[in-house]
């Protein structure tokens, strides 16, 4: 049965989901429908408790190996396979399954200015009624207390935005030249230079691509009863039923972000208070890959990426489901 040649490995909220949507359109690459299986996050079954949400969302991890291969089944004879977990650069531990597994794979990490993608990451999970903490700020330090009591990843704002750390120990398992590192900014701004550079890392035809679709743009609804009742509502559904929840969360969710607004930049304030948290791994960053990011440690005249009103019939992503017809 088949296996990855490549993955994108990370970051989560730096554009995997937009990729994964335009790199499926590339007549030799073939990623299944499934964004983010998660396969290589654990050595058997995931846990089964954890932060809001996070049971069901467990539930919904690839974590049979069969099961994983059959995603992969279909794929045209001839086509490179790859999938979107971007939690793999993260956990040092599926960095080494990967290498056991697939130690001739592709690597391709995008990186996100770690204040912004802490705080795209809080507005997905307020968004969704699963934070309980209306600020970023005050959530980030609430962030040790959250990893001692296993919360997921997804949870970890500022642990997930270490890219230093984490690319050091990959270049322990992997050799450069089967890593692709870029910036967020560079899909972003210069959408079919990316993807050309991207199909010339896989050894794909390139000027096929040219757009990254507008993917899991996030609505960033505002507090208050509204907010509060249905939230609670929303993190009681996830402990029912598999499908019951499933129906119910997705009612809810749509209740929620309805009235969204478009998602808010940072404030210097709250950016001025972030930047600590990474100033010291950026210096690691820097020399792990001889580029320069130290505008991360700046003020930011642009905040925000994909961001602006959602289109029309879109919903926030819940990855791990293959996308509805």
């Amino acid at each position: 049965m088949p296996l990855p040649h490549f993955l994108v490995i990370g970051a989560p909220k730096a554009g995997t989901t937009a990729l994964h949507a335009a790199l499926q359109q590339h007549p030799r690459l073939h990623l299944p429908q499934v964004k983010e299986p998660k396969f290589f996050l654990t050595d058997g079954p995931p846990p089964t408790r954890g932060g809001p949400g996070d049971a069901p969302t467990y539930r919904e991890h690839v974590w049979r190996r069969q099961d994983y291969e059959a995603l992969f089944a279909g794929a045209p004879p001839g086509t490179l396979l790859g999938e979107a977990t971007p939690f793999y650069l993260y956990d040092l531990d599926a960095q080494r399954r990967i290498h056991t597994l697939i130690p001739h794979a592709k690597l391709i990490a995008i990186l996100r200015d770690p204040v912004e993608r802490a705080h795209s990451n809080w507005t997905h999970l307020w968004s969704a009624g699963l934070e309980p903490i209306g600020d970023v700020v005050r959530a980030c330090a609430d962030e040790r207390r959250r990893i001692a009591a296993g919360w997921a990843h997804f949870w970890h704002y500022v642990s997930l935005g270490r890219y230093g750390e984490q690319l050091s120990h990959l270049y322990t398992l992997f050799p450069r030249d089967q890593v692709l590192v870029f910036r967020y900014r560079d899909l972003v701004d210069r959408p079919a230079d990316t993807l050309d550079r991207i199909c010339g890392f896989l050894g794909v035809e390139r000027g096929l691509l040219t757009e990254v679709p507008r993917e899991n743009v996030t609505a960033h609804p505002e507090g208050g009863g509204r907010h509060s009742l249905l939230s609670a509502a929303a993190r009681a559904a996830r402990v029912l039923p598999h499908g019951l929840e499933r129906a119910l969360n997705r009612r809810l969710e749509h209740l929620l972000q309805r009235r969204g607004n478009p998602r808010r930049p940072l404030t210097w304030e709250q950016r001025r208070a972030l930047i600590p948290y990474f100033v010291e791994d950026v210096e690691l960053l820097q020399r792990v890959t001889g580029a320069d990011f130290s505008d991360w440690l700046q003020p930011r005249e642009r905040s925000g990426g994909l961001v602006g009103v959602r289109p029309p019939g879109q919903r926030q992503s819940r990855n791990g489901r293959p996308k509805p017809l």
